[in-house]
């Protein structure tokens, strides 16, 4: 479930390219300029590395890049869940950017995030760059490389760290703040205390004001309801009267005239609502007279209200709320002034940290060994017979996020020497190396299909080459394995060559990428090697090294 195809257009000095790629064990060729790396570099763009307008090829609008990848098997789930369609096993990603700089993203032909296609980037390909050995010197990396190699999943740890300073920072602050938290405390309760007398209801303020509305104009209220009985059915000439004299006159004469029908029909549902309205009309006169005390009770918690409004200088509406806010601002104070439940919480959390990092250091302790016994044995592979490779772990003085210990990688490069720390005793050549024999023994173990290796056999030469290349083709016998390489040992150990070249195409350089087979790529590992292209001795060398 490899890298199978990756195409460029505009992009940098490729104008057009559509590379099909195999798996094993692939090398990039070409002279210094011709743009080896170009194809690693867009294959980051489209795994969400950072854009700018610089990788647009001059005169061109934008730069399109697409690369499809076989679809590995635990990918599946996260393409079903973010919505992403799988119809045909592979994973299309393909990435624009403009003259402007801006870019655009799609996965399968849906629009995607760069956060979405870094997750796919970690899952799909491992690349070495060809200054990994900068990263030996830097603790955080060289941690990383260790926890990789266990399998060690930091994330519990960095989480319970992130609780315990949470609840470490809440402690600190409440005993800083204990005296202005006290006083806070006693002018919110005397607040709520205050409004208490009241107990204002969600929406009563709304009500109490209907309410007195309409005690207020009970009797013009009463006088309405009167005049509406006696329109209605209170009066000879009533609205119920005249209804049912109608309704009279048309029964009679329905069984003549069947036209009467409908309007009987409609004088009937009148006569329904009338004798509704005249029902709810003396239930009001029944329920609706308010004993005379009830008005002066409402204007007394009208009062209190408003009172207690302009105490705290909000709109009388609001109180309830501000009421209930109070409420929970006193308990959280109450929660900060508990400094007993506080200083609980803090140890449980720092509890559970204390935890996470002693199984990442019981990991790491069993790791590290086993780490530094694989690298030491490539190393013999790689012109540093009897040297010795060692991880440490040195205790700090705090535990971090990261665990209680700091990393350090510690080197030998030959016998009878004692290891010391990889940045201070490794030359360039042997750093690349060591470097190397890492990217190596780790990468065995890595789940990302595709690896690739940016000329990180630089510093090397002879016989430590082909040694390069036959680990190279050995990993490529599990993975697929990309790499962009200058020396004519590691290219001849290739399972497929492909040749970087340029060209001057209408006053502009262009680049191209052809795989290369029989005597094309004689002719490359003759010109790799350094001597005339064309000459016997370099042709036969060549010959030699694809032989062997």
């Amino acid at each position: 479930m490899s890298l199978r195809r990756i195409v460029l257009r505009d992009f940098v000095i490729v104008e057009s390219l559509d590379l099909e790629l195999e798996g094993g064990f692939s090398v990039l060729t070409g002279e210094t300029g011709a743009g080896k790396s170009i194809l690693i570099d867009a294959l980051q763009l489209t795994l969400g590395g950072r854009s700018d307008s610089g990788v647009v090829r001059e005169g061109a609008a934008r730069c399109d890049i697409a690369a499809e990848f076989g679809t590995p098997a635990n990918l599946l789930p996260w393409l079903e869940e973010q919505g992403f369609s799988n119809e045909d096993n592979s994973v299309l990603l393909r990435r624009t950017v403009d003259t402007d700089g801006r870019s655009r993203a799609w996965i399968n032909g849906s629009a995607a995030t760069l956060a979405q296609l870094k997750v796919l980037a970690s899952e799909l390909v491992d690349i070495h760059g060809q200054h990994a050995w900068q990263s030996l010197t830097r603790a955080d990396a060289v941690r990383a490389l260790l926890d990789g190699f266990a399998g060690i999943d930091t994330a519990p740890a960095h989480k319970a760290w992130g609780q315990w300073r949470l609840r470490r920072k809440a402690l600190d602050a409440a005993t800083e703040r204990q005296n202005s938290l006290r006083q806070e405390s006693d002018r919110l309760a005397w607040q709520i205390a205050e409004v208490n007398k009241l107990a204002p209801g969600a929406d009563e303020w709304i009500e109490l004001n209907a309410l007195h509305s309409r005690l207020a104009n009970a009797q013009s209220l009463t006088d309405a309801a009167e005049s509406a009985l006696a329109a209605l059915d209170d009066q000879d000439d009533s609205a119920a009267a005249l209804i049912h004299r109608a309704l009279t006159a048309l029964q009679a004469q329905a069984h003549i005239e069947p036209a009467f029908a409908s309007t009987i029909e409609a004088l009937e549902s009148a006569m329904a609502q009338v004798q509704d309205s005249v029902h709810s009309l003396h239930q009001y006169q029944r329920h609706g007279d308010q004993d005379p005390s009830s008005l002066e009770t409402l204007d007394e918690r009208l009062a209190l209200w408003i009172s207690l409004a302009r105490r705290f200088r909000r709109p009388p509406e609001d109180l309830s709320a501000l009421h209930s806010e109070w409420k929970v601002e006193l308990a959280q104070i109450d929660q900060a002034l508990d400094l007993e439940t506080l200083t609980q919480a803090e140890r449980s959390a720092w509890k559970i940290f204390q935890t996470e990092i002693q199984s990442l250091s019981k990991q790491r302790q069993k790791a590290a060994p086993r780490l530094a016994e694989a690298v030491t044995d490539t190393m013999q592979t790689l012109g540093l017979q009897g040297g010795r490779f060692e991880v440490a772990l040195n205790k700090l003085d705090e535990p971090q996020a990261h665990g209680w210990e700091q990393v350090e990688f510690l080197v030998a490069g030959h016998a009878g020497v004692t290891p010391k720390p990889v940045g201070k005793v490794a030359s360039g050549g042997e750093l690349s190396r060591i470097a190397l024999a890492i990217s190596v023994v780790t990468s065995q173990l890595g789940q990302a299909p595709t690896l690739i290796f940016d000329e990180v056999d630089s510093g090397i030469g002879g016989a430590v080459a082909h040694t390069v290349g036959q680990l190279l083709r050995q990993l490529g016998k599990d993975r697929q394995v990309l790499a962009v390489t200058h020396l004519p040992q590691v290219a001849a150990c290739a399972d497929q060559h492909l040749l970087v070249s340029k060209q001057q195409h209408k006053q502009q350089t262009l680049s191209s990428v052809t795989p290369i087979a029989t005597e094309e790529r004689v002719l490359e590992l003759a010109r790799m090697l350094g001597g005339s292209a064309q000459s016997e001795v370099s042709l036969a060398h060549a010959r030699e090294l694809l032989t062997a």
